[in-house]
């Protein structure tokens, strides 16, 4: 019998673009962080996409400092792969954002591979009631945010992290941001397999729309063969639907409060643990198994535990 395709969960446990006042589940502290991220491993995920946040206010922390406290308890308290963010918040610049994965020197790291409009002000439209003051002004100064991320920039990470080893999760909002990933890959710049995370919902990228989705996949087809693996990302509501269009197309995904806050209609999702179940009961539905993180490692071709510093 053949044996099942192997699906990788992503998980990414707190991100930089919901705020605290939104859900009393978004993890803040460097304690509820790595514990929710070790949960969420338990509950299948392979991959563990980590931002930190300042603990009492839990705006966005990009500082080595910050990951530290996460970084050693998930060193110590999980196998999963640990994929540390260099998009970091969209208000920051470059050398900001990758100063945790230059130092820690990760197996994996997200790598934004474009700039564009990054719109998070309709959240005003569902949230009124702010218990910090910079929540509501970063929703609302993003009606004139462009996140950043130039060829220079990009080419910066690169080189930052990859002297030591460190891989990338790609992310790509739009069709031309796979299209950037191709230029680095005929310069030489990137080396096969390619851990593409295509992203639908953030208002300036890609919309939710299955088509949107397939579009997408059809042209990483077209520009990488046979060379890549597929991930999906759906924001909010959009999360589980676009999860189960990857899965069966063959492709992987990415759960978490970092991208939906919700586990059904209205219901807000108690962990990320519970979006990942839900995920990795899609991938079993779909007769496929959830990848272990040895598995996931030999599929992206990573450096290995042994080699991180932390």
């Amino acid at each position: 019998m053949t044996s099942p395709r192997k699906v990788i969960v992503t998980c990414a446990v707190t991100g930089a673009i919901h705020t605290p006042s939104m859900s009393p589940h978004l993890p803040v502290t460097a304690e509820q962080i790595a514990n929710s991220a070790v949960e969420a491993a338990q509950a299948g995920a392979a991959v563990l996409h980590v931002h930190a946040r300042h603990p009492d206010s839990g705006k966005p922390d990009q500082s080595v400092e910050g990951f530290a406290p996460i970084l050693a308890e998930l060193g110590a308290r999980t196998d999963a792969v640990v994929n540390i963010t260099t998009g970091g918040s969209p208000f920051m610049l470059v050398d900001e954002r990758v100063q945790p994965a230059r130092h820690y020197r990760p197996e994996l790291a997200s790598l934004n591979m474009g700039s564009f409009n990054f719109g998070l002000f309709p959240m005003l439209d569902r949230f009124q009631h702010f218990e910090q003051s910079w929540e509501r002004e970063a929703l609302e100064k993003s009606r004139d945010l462009i996140f950043r991320n130039t060829f220079q920039d990009i080419e910066y990470v690169l080189k930052a992290c990859q002297e030591h080893g460190t891989r990338f999760e790609f992310e790509c909002y739009d069709s031309g941001h796979l299209y950037n990933l191709a230029h680095f890959v005929d310069k030489g710049a990137v080396q096969p397999p390619f851990f593409i995370q295509t992203i639908f919902g953030i208002l300036g990228g890609n919309g939710t729309h299955p088509d949107d989705v397939l579009h997408m996949k059809r042209t990483a087809d077209r520009l990488f063969g046979e060379s890549y693996i597929w991930s999906v990302l759906g924001t909010g509501r959009s999360q589980m639907t676009i999860a189960e269009i990857s899965i069966r197309n063959g492709g992987s995904v990415r759960v978490g409060l970092e991208d939906s806050l919700w586990s059904g209609k209205g219901k807000l999702a108690v962990s990320n643990a519970e979006q990942v179940a839900m995920a990795c009961g899609l991938v079993r539905e779909a007769g496929c198994e959830p990848a272990t993180p040895e598995e996931a490692r030999e599929m992206l071709a990573l450096k290995g535990r042994s080699a991180v510093n932390f």
